[in-house]
């Protein structure tokens, strides 16, 4: 059968745009779909302009350091506005250079919603069918939002960068590295900050030791941080949540109304605040796609099971990204992306590679962790644990109260490195390079081999000597 291409991509994140170009190269007619901006979420709604709003936050603690150090700066305001506007067009800029990439590749772009007609054929919104020898899904993921009565009054983190105004108080409401961010973020663009979350401790699934310095790290800066607790209702201002049993709500579900919200807790407080942030967790994009017609079972949470190469029980099918479950982390849809490529239209069968994923929470400060946790280690074999915490140089100067951590987790029979956690600015750029070393299967005396940079923060994961504890 003759098809109209040979790689039909729904999708056009980092993922799918890499797949698409990739395969474009080896000579194959490659054609996709993007019913959104291209850049998908990590350069639209995610990874990139998160972290510029990062470094839009940190430059409020600048006036306070630069007075210990001797410089005078006038105290400053914060334009929103102004940065929005430097924003945006930076993501104007940024998606513009996805579309010349894919074009130059020769890859034809369907601004469209794409769903998979049967194992050979893709319908566009537009009416058009593409029949394709191999269909990639690469449509990533989307916030979840809670099924709560005026749950629609809040907002989700992809419009936190659609914001007309900051608001002067936010309760978020999560514990993920989302929501930890986006405190961090708001605090340190003036917004009084109040998160809270159902979990005994924020950042579940990474290190204790670390995520507890975190959490302490967040409260000293002015975010007001409440675990063991959750959102029950919520609604308008004039919201009287102590209604007679079977009344509605004075706002329905569907309506979407921003500003001022009364929010009950689970402890029974009530307090009215400006905006609410969901940051609970992200589902993937597998609904309305028609895999199930063609006897596609998604799993858990809407899930695409894949294989190791990443194909589908539909030999035809592929899937690549956090619409597949694995580790949602943009480099991890480029990795899976490549491994594809290779696969498919490379001749080089290639399964994808998730161990010693390094990755980085954009806190502040900070965390950055590669391996195990010191609590997975431990259940899997004896080790050693070498850490440390203590105030580093340019902010004890300062004389503020910051902290940071660096820990090792060590395998007493094989003296490999199990784990590396960092707490401390910059954490994301030292991790990168520990990750390699793990990779590598990098020992404990391999790191004290190494030669300390000094004076830094980083020369303490190579003079670490004495285990803080074993077991």
């Amino acid at each position: 059968m003759a098809f109209d291409v040979d790689l039909f991509v729904i999708g056009g994140g980092s993922g799918g745009v890499r797949a698409a170009r990739m395969a474009a190269s080896t000579g194959a007619r490659v054609a996709l779909a993007e019913e959104s901006r291209m850049g998908g979420t990590c350069v639209i709604r995610g990874c990139v302009p998160k972290k510029l709003m990062v470094f839009a936050s940190q430059f409020s603690e600048v006036h306070e350091t630069s007075l210990r150090y001797g410089w005078t700066f006038g105290e400053g305001t914060f334009d929103w506005r102004s940065f929005r506007g430097h924003l945006h067009a930076e993501l104007d800029r940024l998606e513009g250079i996805y579309r010349k990439l894919l074009d130059g590749a020769g890859v034809r772009i369907h601004d469209a919603r794409a769903t998979v007609e049967d194992p050979h054929t893709v319908r566009l919104s537009t009416g058009e069918a593409v029949t394709a020898a191999h269909i990639l899904i690469a449509t990533g993921g989307r916030p979840n939002r809670p099924e709560i009565p005026c749950a629609g009054m809040a907002m989700v983190s992809d419009d936190v960068f659609l914001m007309e105004e900051l608001p002067k108080t936010i309760l978020i409401v999560g514990g993920g590295y989302i929501a930890c961010e986006m405190a961090g973020i708001l605090n340190g663009l003036g917004v009084q900050v109040t998160q809270i979350y159902r979990g005994a401790q924020i950042l579940r699934g990474f290190d204790e030791e670390a995520r507890g310095l975190v959490a302490e790290s967040m409260r000293e800066k002015g975010i007001d941080l409440h675990t063991g607790t959750d959102v029950k209702m919520m609604g308008p201002p004039e919201t009287d949540f102590d209604m007679p049993a079977g009344e509605p709500l004075v706002m329905q579900d569907e309506v979407r109304r921003r500003g001022p919200v009364k929010v009950k807790t689970t402890l029974g407080g009530e307090k009215v605040y400006d905006a609410v942030l969901f940051a609970t967790g992200r589902d993937p994009n597998s609904a309305g796609l028609g895999l199930e017609a063609l006897g596609l079972e998604l799993g858990r949470g809407g899930h695409i099971p894949v294989d190791e190469y990443s194909q589908t029980k539909v030999p035809s099918i592929y899937a690549i990204g956090d619409v597949t479950g694995r580790p949602a982390l943009t480099p991890v849809a480029i990795r899976d992306a490549m491994a594809f490529a290779r696969t498919v239209f490379e001749g080089q069968p290639t399964p994808v590679d998730h161990a010693m994923i390094p990755s980085a929470i954009f806190t502040q400060p900070e965390y950055g962790a590669v391996g195990l946790t010191e609590e997975q280690a431990r259940h899997q074999e004896p080790i050693e644990v070498y850490a440390t915490s203590f105030r580093p140089m340019r902010t004890a100067f300062a004389g503020r109260p910051d902290r940071v951590l660096m820990k090792l987790i060590v395998s007493q029979a094989t003296r490999r490195v199990l784990g590396c956690h960092i707490v401390a600015p910059e954490a994301g750029e030292m991790i990168q390079l520990a990750g390699v070393a793990l990779k590598m299967g990098a020992t404990k005396e391999d790191f004290d081999r190494t030669v300390a940079v000094h004076p830094t923060m980083a020369e303490e994961i190579v003079t670490l000597r004495t285990p803080v504890r074993r077991g």
